[in-house]
């Protein structure tokens, strides 16, 4: 199904079309958009508009005894062409009447040579069996960026208050572009607004795009924008990593990653939990300056909002909506494994297909990023080469690493590094996981709050003593998990060579 454009609309129009459906969240754009599609056909002028309160309407004129749709429809074929008439509420009442059904598809029919066309505004994709040998499908889709932009300049022409804060931060405008991407122009006008209400120099009005976007998305339930992005400062040893993001970096440029014109394809990452993948993925967000999606594939199975595959394919939309951007999928072998492939058939074989269809055909710079801890379970097909540009192995930290991983656990809680032995932390937590180290330091942190002094090594060996590490809990799982990876997996630490 096509996003409606007016463009495109006159081009059917022109080409004999006279029925069409669009399926929209937005009807006050939709309206305004096809009201904009007929201003382009030569003596169409404003269209008729009817809903099921008022009847036909057209600038304001109400048309009496139009309330009963099939009189409208009557009213309508009278009138002589070209003429476009908006349907707002026909979608509530053709189910179950034969009768209604009947008169659009007639309508349709002598509509054709006279220039007249009915648009239907509707809620959902189904439309009667009878129709669909002549209704066109359109779906109102999210504002593209020229939309975004003609709406800000028009805005900043009007607005005093807008026009001041572009001037004095000459960037704002295009973060208001960026940030207003994935959200519906409704959003972008309630946050200029804000500009009028306090002395805000534009921070103000980005930052309440950002948060009606991470509200939109997270009303999805299946996806949550992430905005605790923590860079690779954050991130202990995984050199191979680091080498992997400033390599892309130096290839395409910042500003060319951060617009989408040179975005990598996406990366997989797995190997041992609490030994910082999802960490990692928030880094290519943060040093790539890209929003960051959270896709949850649990919630695409729930089946609350719809099968798997149109839960899954409403994801997409909404990432290449919000373009360019990182889409996470988390723990991607939930949704997407081997065994659910071979044994569901049905929703779990369409899942994948509708995930490769989409990896190699998406057009929009959406880079994925999927995280893994069971990757063996994973099909083939996802695993190719072509699908991802490289999958790492993220294991767990050597004792470099673990020593960062400590410096910057404790610098995070503005401790004087001298007052501990990195070394001997680093040496006593072999096989430690990152996240392991991390709730070492927490707790030890906790320990010494508790008894009001300042938290000292002692503490630190102390809970790494109390504290058993997924190594020997798991000791077979890892090392199957690391003989998967052997040879199959880039490692993540080290430097390549």
């Amino acid at each position: 199904m096509e996003n409606l454009a007016p463009q495109q609309f006159v081009r059917l129009v022109s080409a004999g079309s006279t029925l069409f459906y669009v399926n929209t969240g937005n009807e006050r754009r939709s309206e305004k958009l096809l009201t904009q599609a007929a201003a382009c056909i030569e003596g169409m002028g404003a269209p008729l508009v009817w809903t099921c309160t008022a009847g036909l309407a057209r600038e304001g004129c109400v048309v009496p005894d139009t309330v009963d749709p099939l009189l409208a429809l009557d009213f309508f074929a009278l009138q002589p062409g070209p003429l476009m008439l908006i349907l707002k509420d026909v979608h509530h009442f053709w189910r179950d009447n034969p009768f209604l059904v009947r008169k659009i598809k007639e309508l349709a029919s002598i509509s054709r040579g006279q220039g007249k066309v009915a648009a239907i505004l509707g809620e959902g994709a189904w439309v009667p069996q009878g129709l669909r040998e002549d209704i066109h499908l359109f779906e109102q889709g999210l504002p593209a960026v020229e939309e975004i932009q003609a709406l800000l300049g028009q805005m900043r022409e009007q607005d005093p208050s807008l026009a001041d804060a572009c001037e004095a931060e000459p960037g704002l405008f295009e973060k208001l572009v960026v940030a207003a991407r994935g959200l519906d122009l409704p959003e972008l006008e309630r946050a200029v607004r804000t500009l009028r209400l306090s002395e805000s120099d534009g921070t103000e009005a980005v930052r309440e795009l950002l948060e009606n976007k991470r509200r939109i998305i997270q009303e999805s339930g299946i996806m949550e924008l992430v905005l605790d992005h923590a860079g690779c400062e954050h991130l202990g040893g995984m050199e191979n990593l680091k080498y992997w993001l400033k390599r892309r970096e130096s290839a395409f440029g910042l500003e060319a990653i951060s617009s989408g014109i040179g975005l990598p394809k996406g990366v997989l990452v797995m190997g041992i939990a609490g030994c910082g993948k999802s960490l990692f993925v928030k880094a290519i967000a943060a040093e790539w300056r890209l929003p960051l999606i959270r896709l949850d594939m649990s919630a695409v199975y729930g089946g609350i909002f719809g099968s798997p595959e149109t839960s899954l394919n409403a994801a997409f939309r909404t990432a290449e909506a919000v373009a360019p951007c990182v889409l996470w999928i988390d723990e991607i072998e939930a949704g997407i494994t081997s065994h659910g492939f071979k044994t569901e058939g049905g929703s779990a074989s369409r899942v994948l297909g509708s995930f490769l269809t989409w990896m190699q055909e998406k057009r929009q710079p959406v880079f994925v990023a999927a995280t893994a801890n069971a990757v063996e379970m994973l099909p083939a097909e996802v695993l190719r080469k072509g699908r991802f540009d490289e999958i790492f192995y993220v294991g767990l930290p050597e004792t470099p690493a673990r020593e960062e991983i400590f410096r910057i656990h404790l610098k995070s809680r503005q401790l004087e590094l001298a007052d501990f032995d990195l070394p001997l932390l680093a040496g006593s937590t072999r096989g430690f996981s990152g996240a392991e180290i991390e709730q070492a330091v927490h707790s030890a942190a906790f320990e010494a709050l508790a008894d009001q002094r300042p938290l000292a090594q002692r503490d630190l060996m102390v809970m790494v003593s109390r504290t058993v590490p997924l190594s020997v809990t798991m000791a077979e799982q890892i090392k199957k998990i690391e003989a998967w990876a052997f040879k199959r997996a880039v490692p993540a630490s080290g430097k390549f060579t």
